[in-house]
């Protein structure tokens, strides 16, 4: 018998990780605050050493909102010194809060180094649960990492026993179990039993080779959303510009517009030196870059909501302030 393929799992806390009140307790959880470390995750789910060699890194245990630019940084560090603890590692799996976990997982794909498949996985119901979707995530996650065929395809997400790409899913359910959707092209593949099976790929670049290096960052450029309603007026965008933004993210109405005076104010910031993106509320579907948008200096986020938006502009302005280059980042990333 062939030996297991070797697999990490990095716990960042989230739901996948929380102790509720009780086997009943599927939605005030957090009250507990109680949430087990990676290695007691795997211990609460030894299923999972059936599928891979699976080695557990602790790093922290905390609600996704609590995670952003010092944790993805620090993760990219963190793969990096795993990968080179583990030359035989097959892959990383990283357990996470569904809160943030779409942001994180694309945050990662733009700048992770390591050519090794990561995936992360996150539950609806806490794994203290009754029919908690924790274990079998964890299971379904581990076995996607550890399988040739996930090498080359960026940061995946795995919940539900379907593989999406960090770019293009985003949660749509509060409480659901189908909650993770990628709304225009749908789910990459999809692990049925011990079968990781893939059906279509992401045309759009990923990690490793991407030029957006945090290594020297202590922050990232600070890039603010802000959100278009009927009658907005603009005072949202004033605040953010005043507070110090270097990069604005309209979500914007369907059809990638906002009202009148949320328009001048968002040209205005444009005529100031502030790359402003135009994305839209709607979660899904191409905001291009129409005549009225170039007139008010504004560039299109291509299909990106808005919160992944904020993340590519933020990290685009880590390496130019250039309009034309950050467009043409947003049309390759």
């Amino acid at each position: 018998m062939s030996p297991l393929p070797k697999v990490a799992f990095i716990g960042t806390g989230g739901t996948i990780s929380s102790i509720g009140r009780d086997s009943l307790d599927l939605l005030d959880y957090t009250a507990t605050d109680r949430r087990l470390e990676a290695d007691a995750i795997l211990d609460a789910v030894p299923e999972v050493r059936r599928a891979a060699e699976v080695i557990p890194v602790r790093f922290r245990a905390v609600t996704s909102p609590a995670i952003g630019f010092p944790e993805w940084r620090d993760l990219v560090f963190l793969c990096e010194r795993v990968a080179a603890e583990h030359p035989d590692l097959a892959g990383i799996v990283i357990g996470h809060g569904t809160a943030t976990l779409e942001e994180t997982a694309y945050a990662l794909s733009l700048t992770l180094t390591v050519p090794l498949p990561v995936v992360v996985v996150g539950s609806q119901r806490p794994i203290s649960a009754l029919s908690s979707d924790a274990g079998l995530n964890l299971v379904a996650a581990v076995r996607t990492a550890a399988a040739p065929a996930s090498r080359g395809r960026g940061v995946l997400v795995v919940l539900n026993d379907e593989i999406q790409a960090a770019r293009e899913v985003t949660k749509t359910s509060v409480a659901r179990l189908q909650t993770f959707r990628s709304p225009d092209f749908g789910v990459l593949g999809q692990v049925d039993g011990d079968g990781v099976l893939y059906y279509r790929a992401s045309e759009r670049r990923h990690a490793p080779g991407t030029p957006f290096d945090l290594r020297p960052l202590d922050a990232l450029p600070r890039v603010d959303v802000s959100y278009a309603y009927a009658g907005a007026d603009g005072t949202a965008v004033r605040a953010f510009v005043a507070a110090g933004a270097r990069g604005l993210v309209s979500a914007g109405l369907a059809p990638g517009m906002t009202p009148p005076a949320e328009a001048d104010a968002l040209e205005a910031a444009a005529a100031a030196g502030i790359i402003v993106v135009q994305s839209t509320r709607a979660g899904s579907g191409v905001v291009p870059s129409t005549t009225r948008l170039r007139q008010r200096g504004i560039l299109g986020a291509d299909n990106l909501t808005p919160q992944k938006a904020r993340i590519l502009l933020a990290l685009a302005l880590t390496v130019t302030r250039d309009p034309a280059q950050v467009a043409e980042m947003f049309a390759t990333y």
